[in-house]
């Protein structure tokens, strides 16, 4: 199994269980991070508090490279990202002497949206999106397809702080490719949603619970990752015929809060109901056995990322290969 040098079992509280009477916890819990997972998150921390009453759990909504940037300063005590963790900040979290739990909550899917009066576009290659998305790319649909209208493509985009950029980015671009600089960007998704609302030329990508919420106002395009296109839906995430932009979300718990009683409560709650609050919320839950899995891990207050192997490097492959 690969894991970071940082990564190791430890008995931060009882091992055996890392319940807490909730409604006798209080005081404070610091989350940030990911606006994709901000939709868990904010309903976590609302339902909480009908059994947590003396606990104020504070949401902010950083964009995942953000909320790590927090997170590996010791400045919160849960992330949200809806991507692992990556080489560098782990690097970080070790030089602030940052350990942490990493819990996988949840699968979505990246989705391609685009305005509601766009007849044209009804799929996509992953070779089209990036000569829509790359440095250098087209400037008009007609550019894409010949049989498309000679208008401009407006652009949206996560911002760079995002973990959804970082996914698209390598998936789509790769790792070393560079994303064009002429487009509109916002780590707020709901940005994203109103631009393409408002412009019929538009196209852009967020988590599908965006899709979903927006429904009847915009269309998800389906995505032809070699196998045919594939709409974006809970069923194809789920079932991991949506490729090459299905993809797990996590929360990451620094290992110092564990010594607080509300964060404990809070995490606990959160993985408990997390597989009623992803679908509520547009995402999907994570299978019966994954769920078991995650929950070991927690319980054993395993620490340490997966994602990144012993050589420094991030590990890739699909999440069921990696993730024990």
């Amino acid at each position: 199994m690969l894991l970071t040098p940082l990564a190791t079992v430890i008995a931060l509280a009882t091992p055996q269980s890392p319940s807490t009477d909730a409604a006798k916890a209080s005081g404070p819990v610091r989350l940030d991070g990911s606006s994709t997972v901000f939709l868990i998150s904010e309903a976590a921390a609302e339902e909480f508090k009908k059994v947590a009453p003396k606990v104020n759990v504070s949401v902010g909504m950083s964009g995942t490279g953000g909320g790590f940037k927090r997170f590996c300063a010791g400045e919160i005590d849960v992330t949200a990202a809806s991507r692992a963790i990556k080489p560098g900040e782990v690097d970080l979290a070790r030089k602030n002497n940052i350990e942490f739990v990493e819990l996988p909550v949840a699968f979505d899917g990246l989705s391609i949206v685009v305005n509601k009066a766009n007849t044209w576009v009804t799929s996509l290659t992953v070779a089209d999106l990036k000569r829509i998305y790359a440095d250098g790319g087209v400037k008009t649909w007609s550019e894409l397809n010949p049989a498309w209208p000679n208008e401009a493509i407006q652009i949206f985009s996560p911002g760079t702080d995002s973990g959804t950029f970082d996914y698209f980015k390598e998936a789509v671009i790769g790792k070393d490719g560079k994303v064009r600089g002429d487009i509109s960007v916002s780590e707020d998704d709901n940005v994203l949603v109103r631009g393409i609302l408002d412009n019929k030329n538009a196209i852009g990508f967020f988590g599908i619970a965006y899709l979903m919420e927006n429904e009847g106002k915009l269309r998800g395009v389906a995505i032809d990752g070699g196998k045919g296109p594939v709409a974006p839906s809970p069923e194809t995430v789920e079932d991991g015929t949506y490729q090459p932009l299905g993809r797990p979300l996590f929360y990451y718990v620094n290992a110092a809060s564990l010594a607080k009683p509300q964060v404990v409560a809070f995490v606990d709650y959160l993985l408990e109901k997390s597989p009623e609050f992803a679908p509520e919320v547009g995402y999907i839950k994570l299978p019966a056995d994954l769920q078991s899995m995650v929950r070991t891990n927690w319980v054993a207050r395993r620490t340490g990322t997966q994602f990144v192997g012993a050589d420094g490097k991030e590990v890739h492959g699909p999440f069921r290969s990696i993730y024990r």
